[in-house]
């Protein structure tokens, strides 16, 4: 990877320093995006047979898997494979079980009765990426939360053919209605329904720059109602390492999220530049033995090692990148935990792979991209909740609070909320 001197660099080169992959911002994908999403909307299930074939280069007669169909993946499925995900599945459940929501009913005023109430979104739209890397896990982070949650109709869709893995996956969190459909046709699908996918209200899953897009584009379309998780496109990690850090540690890191697409994007932040070397040789070595070594060279073209002065200097940087995974390999890697400001995961210590995270500890690994960390949130039991509110007065708490909201109300020239408050006050003499 390209190594910078962060003080040696201006503002502009610091900045530029700090692009994503000049692939997430190319402006024809929202063109192709747009075109997509419109054949959906006029062709259906037509539409998206074509699409798998273009795309994907598969037929199928019928969009939704049958339930012989699910049984049949799942008997194929490796007894080991089924033993990981039933680990992973226990952790995650374990994590997202604990993030049940905790209502709130208290009296602000005597009278005035104020609550916070949950419940489940009635029916989410779960994306799998498929592709160049079925994403098995992507399942259990997106199933497990929307069956713990309680949504009442969980839509699983995923790039044809469909991954037996994945779909024994579904099948253990509870899923059985699963499309054979990927990509921005199946955003397209999810939001405005054909005749064989259901519409749901919300839109879950990470996925490349076109998933991400016609995520975006749905959410903002005046002819329907769906809200998305968040912008969770091409994977994306920063290592924050000392000079004591493992480069071989690092480098393997680097790889991880580098193989998952030529639009991913890695970044080393360290005090060293003889670590920023060391890394860059154990890079050459890791990567001549990986399957996917083609995807991660391309993806390590745009991204690059800064050097910085200190620790603190590299947190400022990390901060201002904004990565979807934080890896921080430092002799005491704590102390920085309290001045980072966003990341959508933190991974602390040298043994703590970013790979934990993907699989199996239990934290979610659908996060915010682009430097969206800074102000979204990592994917938690909450997203596939709706929050409200309910208030309740009595007589006596309208006496109490009436006068106040009256005055208000008359300041901001509302004379019929001031009187829908009156004619109760006066019912009351």
């Amino acid at each position: 990877m390209e190594i910078l001197n962060w003080n040696t660099l201006s503002d502009s080169d610091k900045s530029q320093a700090l692009t994503r992959s000049p692939l997430i911002g190319d402006n024809s994908v929202e063109q192709q995006v747009n075109s997509i999403i419109e054949q959906v909307v006029a062709n259906g299930d037509a539409a998206l047979k074509q699409f798998n074939q273009q795309f994907d280069g598969a037929t199928v007669d019928s969009l939704a898997l049958t339930q012989q169909e699910i049984t049949a993946a799942c008997e194929r499925v490796a007894d080991s494979v089924k033993q990981s995900i039933a680990v992973a599945v226990a952790n995650i459940e374990t994590f997202h079980k604990a993030q049940v929501f905790n209502p709130i009913d208290i009296e602000t005023m005597p009278g005035v009765r104020c609550e916070l109430r949950s419940e489940a979104i009635e029916k989410v739209g779960l994306y799998i990426p498929g592709g160049t890397a079925p994403l098995i896990s992507t399942v259990m982070m997106l199933a497990l939360p929307a069956k713990i949650a309680g949504c009442q109709q969980r839509v699983l869709v995923s790039p044809p053919p469909i991954n037996d893995a994945i779909i024994y996956a579904a099948k253990e969190c509870g899923i059985t209605e699963i499309y054979q459909v990927g990509g921005a046709q199946a955003i397209a699908a999810l939001a405005f329904g054909t005749e064989s996918v259901t519409k749901v209200d919300k839109i879950f899953g990470p996925g490349n720059r076109y998933v991400t897009e016609a995520k975006r584009l749905v959410s903002q379309d005046n002819r329907i109602s769906v809200t998305i998780d968040m912008p969770a496109g091409p994977s994306e990690v920063l290592v924050i390492a000392d000079e004591y850090a493992n480069p071989e540690f690092i480098a393997a890191d680097l790889l991880s999220q580098a193989e998952h697409g030529v639009d991913s994007q890695v970044m080393l932040v360290t005090n060293s530049e003889a670590q920023a070397q060391a890394v860059n040789s154990a890079l050459v070595s890791q990567l001549a033995k990986l399957p996917r070594q083609d995807i991660a060279k391309q993806a390590l073209t745009c991204s690059r090692s800064i050097v910085v002065n200190d620790l603190n200097e590299a947190v400022l940087v990390s901060n201002q990148y904004g990565p979807e995974h934080l890896i921080v390999q430092t002799q005491t890697p704590r102390d920085l935990l309290g001045s980072i400001r966003a990341a959508g995961s933190v991974f602390v210590g040298a043994y703590t792979p970013e790979s934990v995270g993907d699989y199996a500890s239990g934290t979610n690994h659908v996060l915010p991209t682009y430097g969206y960390s800074r102000a979204v949130s990592s994917l938690s039991l909450a997203d596939f909740s709706r929050r409200y509110t309910v208030q309740e007065l009595t007589p006596q708490g309208l006496q109490n609070l009436g006068e106040t909201v009256m005055t208000l109300a008359e300041n901001e020239l509302l004379d019929a909320h001031k009187n829908a408050v009156a004619i109760r006050l006066n019912s009351l003499k």
